[in-house]
């Protein structure tokens, strides 16, 4: 399929700015694969679509403050500087996206903080907005990822036009985040509370968590027509055994499995047998889903609704099946659901 095929005009005022009140009270569409039927809903209803032994597979990457601002040598000229991932702890190597690119070279050292708390030197050019710098750091790791959550701030996505508040350091967090690493949130999960996750083991239904850490690969433009030949950043992804037996499990039985997330679903998908059983695996995925597709794992999918064009949107096109899940966008946007990171729930069954 082509990349233009993936465009759609969306209204900038169904971007959401802000979280629903609660994170249940998000509303939520139900697609059905098999009947075509769409269903508007709340997502605290999705307790009525999953029964005894069903299993819900869970990315449980957490979000760090990636986003800093820090001024260059010399000229004080703002940069801001986006942390995407360590490369190398002892020496606090990092890969960053700077802005303005055109003002930053090798060699340049950046000060944040209003008292100069933490200085770093960029070594190197990665990519035209790319860079690997070293922050210039003595202290130990604790104290140095410190002060990165002082001097950092929720890296809420542009398409968001305000700036972050105390609220959203809870709130672009899903409430079972365990393992640091991710700059974006896995925004299927922002709509589970404590009590919806409680009320649905009450019924029966079962949670296996795997991590994926979000990078901006997943969010990074495509600028290819054939999607063939897009790539995918890598992103690093663990599946440990305990998740595989609660999914084989379930899988071997005949219930229901639904992947809460498009970066769940990558995950999973990069890590199965031939009998199509998931497996215990660790490392770097690149894998770009788009139709047609055959998945391995779940029968299920729980996303948000996303940009045109985007790698989120194309995968929930793989799995819903192109027609159906463009005509639930075109009723989306007919009905004012909220759309991207703090927008409402699709369900795909």
């Amino acid at each position: 399929m082509k990349l233009s095929q993936f465009k759609f005009d969306l209204p900038l005022n169904l971007i959401a700015q802000h979280p629903a009140k609660k994170r249940e009270d998000s509303r939520m569409m139900v697609v059905h694969r098999k009947t075509g039927n769409i269903e508007n809903k709340n997502f605290r209803d999705i307790l009525e679509y999953f029964d005894d032994k069903d299993v819900f597979v869970v990315n449980n990457t957490k979000v760090f403050p990636a986003r800093m601002y820090g001024r260059k040598e010399k000229t004080g000229a703002k940069i801001e500087v986006f942390l995407l991932r360590e490369l190398n702890k002892p020496n606090r190597l990092w890969d960053v996206i700077v802005d303005p690119a055109r003002k930053i070279r090798v060699g340049n050292k950046l000060y944040f903080g209003d008292n100069d708390e933490l200085v770093a030197e960029v070594i190197d050019n990665t990519t035209s907005r790319g860079r690997t710098i070293r922050f210039l750091w003595d202290g130990t790791d604790e104290e140095f990822r410190q002060m990165l959550e002082f001097l950092g701030e929720t890296p809420l996505p542009k398409y968001i036009k305000r700036k972050p508040d105390e609220e959203d350091k809870e709130r672009f967090q899903t409430v079972y985040a365990k393992h640091e690493g991710a700059v974006a949130a896995p925004t299927a999960g922002l709509h589970f509370s404590r009590e919806l996750i409680k009320r649905l083991e009450i019924k029966g239904v079962r949670f296996a968590e795997v991590t994926l850490h979000t990078g901006l690969g997943t969010f990074r433009p495509i600028e290819v027509e054939d999607l063939s030949k897009h790539k995918m950043d890598a992103e690093y992804y663990r599946i440990e055994d305990n998740a595989c037996q609660i999914v084989n499990k379930a899988k071997t039985t005949g219930h229901r499995l639904c992947s809460i997330g498009t970066t769940t679903m990558r995950a999973i998908e990069s890590s199965f047998t031939a009998e199509k059983l998931l497996k215990p695996s660790e490392g770097w995925t690149n894998h770009f889903i788009h139709p047609p597709y055959e998945f391995s794992i779940a029968d299920a999918l729980v996303t948000n609704f996303h940009l045109p064009k985007t790698s989120l949107l194309i995968m929930t096109c793989a799995f819903a099946g192109y027609d159906l899940a463009m005509e639930a966008y075109r009723k989306a946007i007919k009905d004012k659901y909220r759309f991207f990171s703090y927008g409402d729930a699709m369900l795909v069954i």
